[in-house]
């Protein structure tokens, strides 16, 4: 199975470029799976802390026009996050989009920071607490969103459940890739899963430096396959899921709890 990793920059006026880049990257590299980076279409409404919901409602509505274009990425599954409105909750919310079937909501954000330049507990609503494997051609997928990486007790479950794949959009500064990446690796060996991630890049308006550094990582020793970058922001690899199966047999995924 050939996936795709991709740091994308958080601002209109780069955003079009970038995407019309990752178009001809999936395209060459023939790709059958695509990962988008945490709510990558607005620019990051956590930034201050004071809720504007006119903010918020622009974000939704920019998604949604996004979102409309996910078949440009077709045939690829793709996966990412986004805002929403649920009557008056408001949600980050996970989900897989298939050219034949179309949008699928699969999981939302309940980890959320609330501290400089990422007030999410101030912006929007825990999800449900729900982690449960979502299945599509055969391929079982975890969501940990971002700060959900850091709560191993689900990556654990996941492998025990047969997740092939961990997938972690983000939205994490330049300040802490090193400790993310890590954090990467602990949840593919945790689980016995290839851990994938997409994360922002560039600046935002304000100063706010994105760390970028989308990965792929193995599920047997967590081995970093390759990372992204801002002089290579699109990575690809294909991978044998039949590696994430047997993982789940060997040190330390077999230890019972």
């Amino acid at each position: 199975m050939k996936v795709t990793v991709c740091e994308l920059r958080n601002d209109p006026d780069t955003l079009e470029q970038d995407w019309r880049s990752l178009l001809a990257h999936v395209q060459a590299e023939a790709s059958d799976l695509v990962l988008l980076p945490e709510m990558p279409f607005y620019p990051w409404v956590a930034q201050t802390r004071q809720v504007d919901l006119a903010v918020w409602r622009a974000s939704v509505e920019a998604h949604e026009r996004w979102l409309a274009r996910l078949p440009e990425l077709a045939p690829a599954i793709v996966i990412g996050t986004r805002p929403i409105l649920q009557g008056e909750k408001r949600l980050n919310e996970g989900f897989i989009w298939k050219e034949t079937s179309g949008y699928r909501a699969a999981h939302t954000k309940y980890y959320l920071p609330d501290e400089d330049r990422f007030w999410e507990a101030s912006w929007y609503q825990r999800g449900d607490g729900e982690f449960s494997p979502q299945q599509i051609d055969g391929v079982q997928i975890g969501f940990q969103i971002c700060t959900e990486i850091w709560f191993t007790q689900h990556a654990r479950e996941y492998g025990k459940r047969g997740v092939h794949l961990l997938v972690c959009p983000r939205a994490t500064p330049a300040s802490s890739v090193p400790k993310w990446i890590a954090g990467g690796q602990t949840v593919a060996a945790v689980s016995g899963a290839f851990c994938l991630s997409s994360n922002i890049g560039g600046v935002n308006e304000g100063g706010l430096k994105w760390g970028g550094s989308g990965w792929i990582i193995e599920p047997e020793e967590g081995e970093v396959l390759g990372i992204t970058s801002q002089e290579a922001p699109f990575l690809t690899r294909d991978i044998d899921l039949t590696v994430a199966e047997a993982a789940k047999h060997t040190y330390p995924r077999y230890v019972p709890d």
